[in-house]
C-alpha cells in the first residue's frame, strides 16, 4: 500500500539562525537531524555566525541568501555594528514575506524587525516595549543577586500572565517563550524552539503544520550552578558535590559560560579544570545566567563577606558584568574589591579559529583586543591569554566546537598557581618589577609618564 503523504512530509520549512558566535552550531545540527526523523522530513535549518563574517565574505553572503528565503528567521546576539548593518537590509526585506521574523537577545534595531503574528516590534509603542526594558533592567547599580535573578523570574513568569489574555498578548507571550528557549540552548529546547514557530506561524504552502505538533515547554536549568567533567551529571548547585584535590595546596574559583555548558561545549573548559587540578588546587568552576557573574562569585567564590578561593580566572571572554553589549566596569570593581584575591581574564578566540589564529602574524583581531582584552581589564583583570577557541577544518573555517590550546593552557595554570602562592609570601619578601615608560625613544620622557597609574 502507497504510504500516506502528510503535510510535513511534503512542505519544505526553511528556518534560518543568525547569531553572533558558533557555540549552538552542533545543537542546531543534531536538531535538524531529529526533527527531519521525527516531525518535519523536509526542514531546511541553517545557522549563520556573525563572528565568521570579518574573514569570509562568502559566509556573510550565503547568510544573506538564506534570509532571502526563509520561511522563520531567528535573529539574536548581534550587537555590534558592523553585524547588524551587514544583515539588516536583508532582515527588513524579508520581514513581511516570510511566516515570522524573531529579534531578540540583541540590539534595537534587530528586536525592532520581530514580527510574529500581530506582533511588530517596531511598531508596538507599549506593554511589548515596557516589558522588554524590565528584563534588560539597569546597567549598575543593582545588587549582585538580584539583577540577573530577577529578569529571569520575569522572563519565566510573564508567559503565564500572558496565558489568557486574548489578541496580540499571544504573540507577545510567544515571544517571551522564545527567548525562554534560547537562553537555555540545550539540545531538547532548540528542538523545542523551531517546532513552536512552525507550530504556530507556518504560514501559505506551510500553514496545514500549524497546531499538527505537540510541543515541550521550556526545560528550566539552574541559573547559577557548578559544573565539573567527573559529576555525573555534570552540572550540581552544592559545592560539597565537587571533587577536591587530593595534595590541595589552595582553592581557584573559574567562571564559565551557561550557554556553552548547556550547549555540551565543555571541551575546553575541562582542559583548564584538568590543569589547575594537577597542580594541586581544587577547582570551583562556576556559572551564571546572562553575563553577569556576580552572583556566582558570591554564592560559591565567598563565605561572610571574604574569599574562599585563592585566585578567580574567568573564561568567558567577556566583561565580569556585562559582555558584547556593554560592560559596567564600577560593579565589577565593586565585587572584586570584595573578593580581593587575583583576577585573571583567560579568553578563548571567538571570531577566528584557533588554526587562523596560530597562523597569523597579527595574533588577536581588533575586535577580539577590545571585547575581550581591553574591556575585562576595565573591570580589574590581568594576565590575559588566549587558552583556546573554535576548531577549524583543513581551511580554518570555524565550526561550533571550541577546543584548548594544550601550551596556553598549561601557560595559564603556571600564571594562576604562582599569583596564588604569591598571596601567603609576606609583603616583605615580595618582590616588583616596574617598567618606564620611553616613547617617543631617546625624546627625555623616560619617567615622565612612568607614574604606576598609566
Amino acid at each position: 500500500m502507497q504510504k500516506h503523504i502528510t503535510a510535513a512530509d511534503a512542505t519544505p520549512v526553511r528556518v534560518v539562525i543568525v547569531t553572533l558566535d558558533g557555540h549552538l552550531t552542533d545543537v542546531v545540527a543534531r536538531s535538524e537531524m531529529r526533527l527531519r526523523a521525527k516531525a518535519l522530513p523536509r526542514l531546511e535549518l541553517s545557522l549563520h555566525v556573525a563572528a565568521d563574517w570579518h574573514s569570509d565574505s562568502a559566509a556573510l553572503e550565503r547568510c544573506r541568501e538564506d534570509i532571502y528565503s526563509a520561511d522563520i528567521v531567528i535573529a539574536n546576539m548581534l550587537f555590534m555594528d558592523d553585524h547588524i548593518q551587514a544583515v539588516l537590509p536583508a532582515l527588513k526585506a524579508r520581514r513581511e514575506r516570510c511566516d515570522a521574523m524573531v529579534g531578540c537577545v540583541a540590539a534595537g534595531e534587530v528586536v525592532k524587525v520581530t514580527r510574529m503574528g500581530r506582533l511588530r516590534m517596531g511598531e508596538e509603542a507599549g506593554g511589548a516595549v515596557s516589558l522588554l526594558k524590565k528584563l534588560r533592567g539597569q546597567k549598575s547599580g543593582a545588587s549582585s543577586g538580584s539583577a540577573a535573578a530577577n529578569q529571569m523570574r520575569t522572563l519565566r513568569r510573564l508567559p503565564q500572565l500572558l496565558k489568557y489574555v486574548p489578541g496580540t498578548a499571544q504573540d507577545l507571550r510567544a515571544y517571551f517563550l522564545v527567548m525562554q528557549y534560547w537562553l537555555a540552548g540545550s539540545d531538547e529546547n532548540i528542538d523545542a524552539l523551531i517546532l513552536f514557530l512552525v507550530n504556530r506561524y507556518a504560514d501559505g504552502p506551510r500553514r496545514a503544520l500549524r497546531g499538527t505538533f505537540k510541543v515541550a515547554d521550556p526545560v528550566h536549568y539552574p541559573e547559577v550552578g557548578l559544573y565539573h567533567p567527573r559529576l555525573k551529571p555534570r552540572f550540581t548547585e552544592r559545592l560539597g558535590d565537587l571533587p577536591k584535590a587530593t595534595d590541595r595546596r589552595g582553592a581557584v574559583g573559574l567562571l564559565l559560560m551557561r550557554s556553552y555548558l548547556l550547549a555540551g561545549n565543555w571541551e575546553h573548559y575541562d582542559a583548564v579544570i584538568a590543569a589547575m587540578e594537577a597542580r594541586g588546587y581544587s577547582v570551583v568552576p562556576a556559572f551564571a545566567s546572562g553575563l553577569d557573574a556576580r552572583p556566582a562569585i558570591e554564592q560559591y567564590f565567598m563565605k561572610g563577606g571574604r574569599a574562599t578561593v585563592d585566585a578567580v580566572v574567568s573564561l568567558t571572554g567577556f566583561s565580569l558584568v556585562g559582555g558584547p553589549a556593554y560592560n559596567d566596569a564600577k560593579a565589577a570593581e565593586e565585587i572584586l574589591a570584595k573578593l580581593d584575591v587575583p583576577y585573571v581574564a583567560a579568553l578563548p578566540v571567538e571570531f577566528q579559529s584557533l588554526e587562523q589564529w596560530r597562523g597569523s602574524g597579527q595574533g588577536l583581531l581588533p575586535v577580539e583586543a577590545t571585547v575581550m582584552v581591553a574591556i575585562p581589564e576595565l573591570d580589574g583583570a590581568t594576565g590575559s591569554i588566549v587558552f583556546g577557541g573554535r576548531s577549524g577544518g583543513a581551511t580554518g573555517t570555524p565550526h561550533g566546537g571550541m577546543q584548548a590550546d594544550p601550551e596556553r593552557v598549561a601557560r595559564l595554570a603556571d600564571r594562576v598557581a604562582k599569583l596564588a602562592e604569591l598571596r601567603r609570601v609576606p609583603a616583605a619578601d615580595r618582590r616588583v618589577a616596574i617598567v618606564l615608560f620611553n616613547f617617543p625613544p631617546n625624546a627625555g620622557s623616560t619617567g615622565t609618564a612612568a607614574y604606576l597609574s598609566v
